[in-house]
């Protein structure tokens, strides 16, 4: 019976960078795949110097972005520039199931780490890698960020920005494009492993943050070449043909967004619930016809009856309103939304050095079982025992540290 931790005893060999890659298997590991982080022996993953570099802020002590990207994982230490360290990555690689890698395919090459070398140590393995732009045209080799390769390249950045704006709108929060691209691997990853329980065959899986934001702005990119616009319209409160579906401030700073796709259906209750139940018989309003060539006289309307109260009003208002809609809410407002409390989508975990913070889980769950959270893995943490029980004798392994080839 299914656990909460379907990849339970699935082995995942990492050799990642930063944020898109390595929140990938960071997902893995939630499911239960156990997960070796390979670092460099001496300066690990770039991801654990954001907060001591200013970079991102620092909080209690608490680097949390090296934390989200790396939990639940086991750190082994490991220079792969010299044949000794490749040699020890090649037996972690022998039994694993899944190989995953965010290096530039130069870099690839150069270590002995490409598709090749890796499938020819285990011809069974899932090799999965993520690109800022994929693998093949004539930007395969260069790298990427989320920053450049999806929210600008993708179409987001523009996407989200009103024409004559002065600039254009940025990312709404580090590692945005990140996380949505690493959830894309950690499910063709796992698509794969089912592939290769019925046919016996490894794949190679390919998740670029380019092609991942071209997912997300799917029917923009569609119109615009059926209907020959470069961007869909975004409209204005001038012009919206449904006044159900817009965002109304309240007397203290706040807003509520409705979203009522099928207006006429809820059109008297909300009348009833906002106090004007006169709106619902008023001929100009009667159905989603006549609101639409009516609809600046409606919003304005609407405009002045949320602006005259706060926003405690229209929650209480609103609390059992069958139409749809939402508070816009802070990320901080979201460690008290009864919905992520229930769902368990914050999860306590305990630093190295002690410190207890909220982590975010990831959105899958399985029978209804959130993921255990264990801290990130110190730079070689784990190093002995995982090379120990591939085959290394404690000689050998001391032999390996004195060149400096493991840690």
């Amino acid at each position: 019976m299914l656990n909460g931790r379907p990849l339970e005893g699935v082995r995942v060999v990492e050799v990642t960078l930063w944020g898109f890659v390595p929140s990938a298997a960071a997902i893995l590991a939630d499911w239960g795949a156990t997960v070796l982080k390979i670092e460099h022996p001496e300066h690990g993953d770039p991801m654990r110097g954001l907060v001591t570099s200013g970079l991102m802020p620092g909080g209690a002590g608490v680097n949390f972005m090296w934390e989200f990207n790396n939990r639940n994982k086991r750190g082994v230490g490991i220079d792969l520039a010299q044949p000794e360290g490749r040699e020890a990555l090649y037996k972690l690689v022998e039994g694993a199931d899944v190989f995953l890698t965010s290096f530039l395919p130069d870099a690839r090459r150069r270590l002995g780490i490409d598709v090749d070398d890796i499938v020819r140590v285990n011809p069974r393995i899932i090799y999965a890698r993520g690109s800022g732009q994929g693998p093949r045209g004539p930007d395969a080799e260069k790298g990427g960020y989320d920053g450049a390769s999806f929210w600008a390249r993708g179409g987001p950045a523009m996407g989200a920005t009103r024409d004559g704006a002065s600039e254009v709108v940025g990312q709404p929060g580090p590692q945005f494009g990140d996380s949505l691209s690493g959830g894309m691997i950690a499910g063709g990853i796992a698509a794969a492993l089912f592939n290769r329980e019925r046919t016996g065959e490894g794949s190679v899986v390919d998740v670029s943050l380019l092609g991942t934001a071209m997912w997300a702005m799917a029917p923009g990119i569609m119109a615009s070449a059926l209907l020959g616009i470069d961007r869909m319209p975004m409209g204005s409160r001038g012009n919206a043909p449904n006044p159900g579906v817009l965002t109304y401030r309240t007397s203290d700073g706040r807003f509520v967004s409705l979203v009522l796709l099928q207006p006429d259906r809820y059109w008297a209750d909300f009348c009833q619930r906002i106090g004007r139940p006169d709106l619902a018989t008023d001929l100009r309003f009667a159905d989603a016809t006549e609101r639409a060539k009516h609809n600046q006289e409606c919003i304005n309307i609407l405009d002045q009856v949320f602006g005259s109260h706060p926003l405690a009003h229209w929650k209480q208002a609103l609390a059992d309103f069958d139409g749809v809609w939402a508070v816009p809410q802070t990320v901080r407002e979201l460690h008290d939304d009864p919905q992520a409390i229930a769902n368990e989508y914050l999860r306590d975990v305990t630093t190295q050095e002690g410190t207890t913070f909220t982590m975010v889980a990831g959105p899958m769950q399985f029978n209804l079982t959130p993921p255990d959270f264990q801290r990130a893995p110190d730079v070689g943490e784990h190093t002995d025992e995982e090379l120990l029980a591939a085959g290394y004798t404690w000689d050998e392994l001391v032999e390996l540290k004195v060149k400096g080839a493991i840690t």
